[in-house]
Order: C-alpha cells, then structure tokens, then sequence
C-alpha cells in the first residue's frame, strides 16, 4: 500500500486527472446541486445589482430587473468575444 503523498511526484497531466476525479467524487457525493451552487450565483448576481444600482435606490423590483439585463449583455459580450476569437484565423490568407 503506498502513502497518501503530497502530489509533488506527480506529473502536471497527472495533478489534472486528480483534481477532475476529486470533483467528479465531490459532486457525486453532493445531494442537493443547486444549494451547492446557491452562494456563488447569488454573488455573481448581487455583482450586476451593484452595476446598474450602486446607491441602491431603484425599487429591487427595477433593480433586478435591470440587473438580469445587465447580466444578459455581460454573457453576449462573452459570446460575441469568443465568435470573434474563433473566426480570427479564417479570413487571414495563407503564407
């Protein structure tokens, strides 16, 4: 049997597999997925809040509101970079 180590041996591809096979048996072991997650999304939304509210005195109606668009054009803004990134090499001629 051989000793728990420090995974210093390892190798960078190896220190990968290892932290995918500890959250893989993490998220099996999780019963309820979505209080797991529950404090981030809530940080990543209070983040949109603050960004179209931050003396927060619209209505927390409005302000969500406005917050979930300003989270929509966060995500478009993701997608339009990422669509420009792939298409980068496309239209440059060949050398």
């Amino acid at each position: 049997m051989t000793a728990i180590s420090d995974g210093s041996e390892l190798t960078p591809a190896q220190r990968v597999l290892r932290a995918k096979l500890a959250a893989h048996a993490s998220w099996a072991n999780t019963a309820d997925r979505t209080a797991r997650t529950r404090p981030a999304a809530d940080a990543f939304m209070a983040r949109f809040e603050r960004e179209v509210d931050p003396d927060g005195r619209l209505d927390p109606v409005e302000r969500l509101q406005r917050a979930v668009s300003a989270k929509k054009a966060y995500f478009q803004r993701l997608a339009l970079a990422s669509s420009r990134a792939r298409g980068q090499g496309r239209d440059r001629p060949k050398s």
